[in-house]
């Protein structure tokens, strides 16, 4: 695994001495040497390494990564250009569009949001090939409710958006009255008609982070 560095290695250096977190490192080093694993052992932690915990102005949190060859990157709902886009992700283009008037863009590359402060934090980081939900309740659970404690602790407003249950579960940790919560049901295409279509959620994030001095974010991919 790639190694945490900046501040987010700051806010979460007591996780690397938790017997958890000793017991996840041994687990998942012996995944990727016996099988194959997603993403990328140097892709872990990109959400982190993307977005500076400083400059987190959104949190969206999905579950567990893409578990098919070539899709996962480290980031929720991401995938490197070249790769078809996912079906989670080709609704939240379709609400985007709907929302702010923001064209669907031709791949899924979503770096350009991390770059700009939202986080794109899986619960879990890391999954065996075609097995969704293969490295649950290993410790990536505690590890990431570390980082969302972290964002939590921000004084800069965030906003957090929770689509779906498992998300959505985590609303407890998101007590900062800096922060705005946004709830909706997952973008996949199982649920995404129950109501995450025509959540705004992306306009009613820049009006939040507009109206606290905070530049909005640029939703269009290019």
């Amino acid at each position: 695994m790639a190694q945490i560095t900046g501040d987010w290695q700051r806010a979460l250096a007591g996780e690397f001495k938790q017997p958890y977190y000793k017991a996840l490192y041994s687990f998942v080093k012996e995944e990727y040497a016996r099988h194959t694993v997603y993403p990328p052992a140097d892709d872990i932690f990109n959400a982190l390494h993307f977005t500076p915990l400083q400059q987190v102005k959104v949190l969206i949190l999905g579950q567990d990564p893409y578990h098919e060859p070539g899709q996962a990157h480290g980031l929720c709902f991401s995938v490197k250009k070249g790769v078809q886009i996912p079906p989670s992700l080709v609704n939240i283009y379709q609400e985007l569009q709907h929302d702010l008037g923001c064209m669907v863009p031709d791949h899924g590359n979503l770096e350009a949001w991390a770059a700009q402060g939202v986080l794109l934090l899986n619960t879990l980081l890391t999954v065996r090939a075609h097995q969704a939900f293969s490295h649950k309740g290993r410790g990536w659970e505690q590890f990431t409710d570390a980082v969302i404690r972290a964002v939590n602790d921000l004084e800069q407003p965030v906003v957090c958006m929770l689509w779906g249950r498992p998300a959505q579960e985590k609303a407890s940790m998101l007590t900062n009255p800096a922060h705005l919560v946004l709830k909706a049901p997952h973008p996949s295409p199982l649920s995404a008609y129950r109501g995450f279509f025509g959540c705004r959620h992306f306009s009613q994030c820049n009006a939040f982070l507009t109206a606290h001095g905070v530049a909005p974010v640029d939703w269009q991919i290019r």
